[in-house]
């Protein structure tokens, strides 16, 4: 039995890992001329190595196909026997110019030992080889992400049917092909979809189960088992078992998806279980995005004080003014605003912003802003922000409720600077020093003053501009436009205020005016 911890859900996980290639599909490949001469027919090939040492065993990690020409090969069987203790996946023997033909002592280790043998023939060289290899690899993965693209979209679908924890199990089941279940701490099956197991592999879940959800330090997040040739995983949900409604049935003669009738206490830890034939490299991400998703679903009711959040946004809604529904959302604050977007420029959906707001203390996220693919966060004290991995942050400085759609601009200005100066996180300066000294009100009226002949978008170029010292090229990215375009407006921005932007002394005003806007 083997435990691990699942990935965080607020990390931007990685994709599937790349699956093996098998030694018949390279073999498959007729203008190599490979030839199985010895071994078993299957394997799993995990990358490419060519070695001419007389023992290869300290340089590699297993699953390799090795690829030599003999050169230094002297006791095949303690050669082969060595290769076989590395974990090597099967031998490719190149005849010529060192050995007309494979050594018939190499030939009998390789089948004592169990380990595939190939000959290579003269006109096909090791790179041709390591080629098609990695070929192969890329097509696999390939095929893997988009079965497990295909994976998340169905089960995401299926979170939003009336119906969400059976439909989801129910697409679970049917991409991994095998059986899923939700399971309590104690092992009893509260909603099931696939296949019937036997007894032997339920006996297994249920160890399996109370195994992730038992209440104490040290408690894996997953654990993993095989029970007579199928594969069995059970990982540890976020969620709890609600009170059965009248109507909920027994588990026996129960249809897929059913729930059970047993009143149960609320706060027992829940584990969702698979039953799978076979082990493919991306199940455990489709596993995981399951998880996420069951894990939301079956969360407890929200408290008070979610209640309370819900009221003062619909009393928002209806024209009430923030400080009237202030006592609504708890503590009067101070709240920081922090603006998000994905480093590796895909859109984050309602899953990913959950969780970005989970790492970050809050659940008060708001995804798709702007042009869709940047997300919002309200973190109230003691949280402040922190570097995501995946994510690049921009924060404003912490401010009361009624000032917060200001501070929403400033996040989205630190977001861009953030992205701009290539930053995990960006937090905007509070005014200190000098500026401080200057009463807020006199300081807006100037500025309102000073800008007044630029337009919105030219005052924010210029104050982007500024904020990363008047490199065209960083303003361009924080402003999503061309250079040219930024040349363009800091020009008009020069024209319009009728000064001299190289001077010193102009920019220090000219940012200390729309520092305060």
């Amino acid at each position: 039995m083997d435990e691990s911890s699942m990935p965080s859900p607020s990390v931007t996980a990685p994709g599937p890992p790349t699956p093996p290639v098998p030694l018949a599909a390279l073999l498959a490949r007729e203008e190599l001329g490979l030839r199985r001469i010895a071994g078993p027919a299957e394997a799993d090939l995990l990358w490419v190595h060519t070695s001419e040492m007389a023992d290869p065993y300290p340089y590699l990690l297993g699953g390799e196909l090795l690829l030599s020409a003999g050169v230094l090969l002297t006791d095949p069987d303690r050669y082969v026997a060595r290769l076989v203790e590395a974990g090597a996946a099967a031998l490719g023997f190149g005849v010529r110019p060192v050995h007309e033909s494979v050594p018939e002592a190499l030939v009998e280790a390789c089948d004592r030992h169990g380990l595939p043998l190939l000959e290579v023939p003269p006109e096909t060289p090791f790179t041709t080889i390591a080629r098609a290899v990695w070929r192969l690899m890329a097509e696999a993965r390939h095929r893997e992400l988009r079965r497990v693209t295909r994976a998340q979209q169905a089960l995401a679908t299926a979170a939003a049917r009336p119906d969400p924890v059976p439909a989801v199990l129910h697409q679970l089941a049917a991409h991994l092909d095998g059986r899923a279940l939700l399971l309590s701490a104690t092992g009893e099956e509260l909603h099931t979809a696939g296949r019937h197991p036997s007894r032997e592999t339920a006996a297994a879940l249920s160890r399996l189960a109370h195994l992730v959800t038992r209440d104490r330090p040290g408690a894996p997040a997953s654990a993993t088992d095989t029970a007579g040739g199928t594969h069995l995983s059970a990982y540890a949900l976020g969620g709890e078992i609600h009170t059965p409604t009248r109507g909920d049935r027994h588990p026996q003669g129960q249809a897929q998806g059913e729930r059970v009738t047993a009143p149960r206490p609320q706060g027992e830890r829940l584990a969702l279980a698979l039953a799978t034939r076979r082990r493919e490299p991306g199940d455990h991400t489709v596993a995981g995005i399951a998880v996420v998703l069951l894990s939301l679903l079956t969360a407890p009711h929200r408290g008070t004080a979610a209640a309370d959040r819900s009221a003062a946004l619909v009393r928002l809604l209806l024209g009430a003014s923030p400080a009237e529904v202030a006592p609504l959302l708890g503590p009067e604050g101070p709240w920081t605003v922090v603006h998000a977007r994905r480093t590796d420029g895909t859109r984050a959906d309602a899953l990913t912003a959950g969780a970005l707001g989970a790492s970050l203390g809050s659940t008060l996220v708001d995804a798709g802003y702007g042009d869709g693919d940047a997300v919002r966060v309200l973190l109230q004290e003691p949280h402040a922000p922190a570097p995501q991995p995946g994510w690049t942050l921009g924060a404003a400085t912490p401010t009361p409720l009624p000032a917060l759609p200001t501070a929403d601009l400033r996040a989205a200005r630190a977001l861009a600077h953030a992205e701009a100066t290539r930053t995990p996180l960006a937090t905007e300066t509070p005014a200190t020093g000098l500026a401080s000294l200057i009463p807020p009100d006199r300081a807006a009226a100037h500025a309102r003053a000073l800008l007044a002949p630029l337009t919105p978008p030219l005052a924010e170029t210029l104050r982007c501009w500024l904020s990363l010292h008047g490199s065209w090229d960083r303003t361009a990215v924080a402003l999503a436009v061309h250079r040219n375009t930024v040349r363009q407006r800091i020009g008009r921005c020069a024209e319009l205020l009728g000064t001299d932007l190289d001077d010193m002394d102009v920019r220090t005003e000219l940012w200390f005016a729309l520092r305060q806007e």
